[in-house]
């Protein structure tokens, strides 16, 4: 199933307006893992992993506000794309916070372990503090990045659990507290020009329905994962 989608961020606004006329509720990473024993009928929890421009997360950010949804926004620390901490970044990530939203840390710690010879608990601990104390919160939840290095950042979490680091999740996380990929209708747009979409960890082949084509299936849970890089105002290359 194909979709005519085009990923703007006029259309993407409309999305999340017909979810909110549809009767979701938006929640962040760390309001489901709060609630998930007492969760409304109809939930998306929103994720934004900020791969590549912190300069599009402030519109995805304006988008929010104007809809009263809140998002967990993943960022990045050693992206060769942006530094988090520009001066301008910075102003983009204080402006996220300050509007309630949960910035999380989107992590390449196999990565850094391979490419600088340090053990990935210590660059987890190190970078979950530079985050926390630059932005003066606390990280609740990482969500591993899937990068072009060849390997696998998620391969850390099959031996360790978030809450040894402090944290309540990682965003694939398969404990009960989380479980949400395996629990939920997962929809995202990380191939870039088309949705994928997995029903509770199982792929749903050739469906590339957009947000708002899948709210006739009245999922109860939603996990939507967006990428602020993927939307664009007139063209792709903007």
């Amino acid at each position: 199933m194909k979709t005519e989608f085009g990923f703007t961020f006029e259309n993407l606004k409309k999305q999340y307006q017909l979810a909110l006329d549809g009767g979701y509720e938006f929640l962040t990473c760390t309001e489901y893992v709060l609630r998930k024993n007492n969760l409304g009928p109809s939930t998306v929890v929103n994720r934004v992993d900020i791969d590549f421009s912190c300069k599009k997360a402030e519109r995805l950010l304006e988008i929010f506000t104007e809809l009263g949804v809140k998002a967990t926004f993943f960022v990045r620390l050693h992206a060769p794309e942006y530094n988090p901490f520009s001066f301008e970044n910075y102003r983009i990530l204080k402006a996220i916070r300050d509007e309630g939203h949960e910035i999380g840390y989107h992590s390449e710690i196999v990565d850094q372990e391979a490419i600088w010879d340090e053990p990935a608990e210590m660059c987890l601990t190190r970078d979950l503090y530079v985050l926390n104390s630059m932005l003066g919160i606390e990280v609740k939840g990482v969500a591993s990045h899937g990068g072009t290095t060849g390997l696998n950042n998620l391969d850390f979490w099959k031996t360790r659990d978030a809450s040894e680091f402090g944290l309540l999740y990682e965003a694939y996380d398969e404990s009960p507290s989380f479980n949400l990929f395996n629990e939920s209708f997962y929809l995202s747009d990380s191939e870039w020009t088309q949705w994928k979409c997995y029903q509770k960890g199982e792929l749903v082949e050739e469906d590339r329905r957009s947000l708002s084509e899948h709210l006739a299936d009245k999922h109860p849970l939603i996990y939507l994962l967006i990428h602020s890089d993927t939307y664009f105002g007139r063209h792709f290359y903007e």
